[in-house]
């Protein structure tokens, strides 16, 4: 490596030194990355989409005082899974970092529903191997997790998406409800995500099954991408079912192939998801929820830390844009 010091090392050298008392702090070289402060939610980035290292996710996320934090994967664990002292670490690094966790990213129900497994099974891919025969014990886990890190939502799915999810919809409704339930005895919010891989994907199946269940214990997780991979347009159509709906956001972006057609991830505002539009209707309708950047999206050279940066800086433009 030699005596050169690269930007990311830098950022994390000089994040890192707020916690030792040296009196200065990384700032994003462009004035408009700062959140505006009449931000009425609490945004935040899913940490391993920066990178598994959470110590160096938290610098970053830091550095563009960011109030919140979303956990999947840490230091190459799903959070399902870490070991205690992982949990402590983490709890101790968010604190030093002065953010909140906005919720549990569990993988809870991101796999065959018994009654119609999909085929193939869209198994998460973030380090989780369970299945509905865990489902109980990580419902309990979850909420142990949400209350440990100071936080009441836990996010989960509605079963790997069959070829007919109208045929599955009573059974993923029926066991929403029963966790859903689960969960307001314990003081926990289930926020349902809208995944393409998932029976439940669109705005307009989001909007269905939240009114079917209507318990104040399950809301939506609205997530405009994963609705634009199934052909919904998530702004205004889908962001319509789900108005007043919504305990928690995900923000990336879809563009076209314009050679071959196919869908694929996008920085946020170089995509065709209409995020001012989006953005402008959430503060006008007073959501005042968490907000996290899922990146996804990945440059040509990989490198997820500059990814997310490219995403989250054309995100923040936006909020700037539609809070103005």
């Amino acid at each position: 490596m030699g005596d050169t010091l690269n930007r990311r090392d830098f950022s994390s050298l000089l994040a890192r030194s707020v916690g030792l008392g040296l009196g200065f702090i990384l700032r994003p070289e462009r004035g408009d990355a700062i959140p505006p402060k009449t931000m009425p939610f609490q945004l935040g980035i899913i940490t391993d989409e920066i990178t598994e290292k959470l110590d160096d996710a938290l610098d970053f996320i830091a550095s563009y005082s960011l109030p919140g934090c979303e956990l999947r994967d840490m230091w190459g664990k799903n959070i399902m899974n870490s070991p205690q002292a992982d949990l402590d670490r983490a709890k101790a690094l968010i604190a030093q970092h002065h953010l909140k966790v906005s919720d549990i990213a569990s993988p809870i129900m991101k796999y065959n529903l018994p009654e119609m497994p999909a085929r193939p099974e869209h198994r998460d891919t973030f380090r989780a191997n369970f299945t509905e025969e865990d489902t109980e014990n990580l419902l309990h886990e979850s909420f142990k997790l949400a209350e440990f890190f100071g936080t009441n939502k836990v996010r989960v799915f509605a079963y790997s998406r069959v070829d007919d999810p109208e045929k599955a919809y009573p059974y993923v409704r029926d066991r929403l409800a029963k966790a859903a339930a689960l969960a307001g005895q314990n003081g926990i919010v289930l926020v349902l995500e809208n995944e393409h891989t998932c029976n439940v994907g669109t705005g307009k199946e989001l909007g269905r099954i939240l009114r079917d269940v209507n318990l104040p214990s399950l809301r939506g997780n609205w997530d405009a991408g994963n609705a634009a991979m199934l052909g919904e347009v998530p702004y205004p159509d889908g962001y319509r079912e789900v108005r007043g709906l919504i305990g928690h956001t995900h923000v990336k972006d879809v563009k076209k192939d314009p050679n071959t057609g196919k869908l694929a991830w996008a920085p946020v505002g170089g995509g065709f998801i209409d995020w001012r539009g989006q953005i402008k209707a959430l503060i006008d309708d007073g959501y005042h929820g968490t907000m996290s950047l899922e990146t996804h999206y990945r440059r040509p050279d990989g490198n997820k830390l500059e990814s997310t940066r490219e995403s989250l800086e054309g995100l923040l433009k936006i909020i700037h844009a539609s809070a103005a």
